[in-house]
């Protein structure tokens, strides 16, 4: 799937690849290790975050997850 950026598209593929790369080869055979996708997931957040401003895409209350932010808990 592409990303919402033309711009980004590559750098998400090569994420994508990195993550679930180390998923199989590490993390699902014990080696917790820290996940070596960090910088690459970082870049191209950045660069959806830019083309979603681009774009001029209202994200007023969209909380976004992704690496260093915490599910929130429910409520319940």
């Amino acid at each position: 799937m592409n990303s919402i950026g033309e711009a980004c598209t590559n750098m998400k593929r090569e994420y994508n690849q990195c993550f679930n790369s180390w998923f199989v080869e590490k993390f699902l055979k014990g080696d917790g290790s820290r996940d070596p996708c960090t910088d690459l997931f970082k870049r191209s957040q950045q660069c959806v975050q830019k083309a979603i401003k681009e774009k001029e895409i209202p994200i007023e209350g969209l909380e976004l997850m992704g690496h260093g932010k915490e599910k929130p808990e429910s409520s319940s």
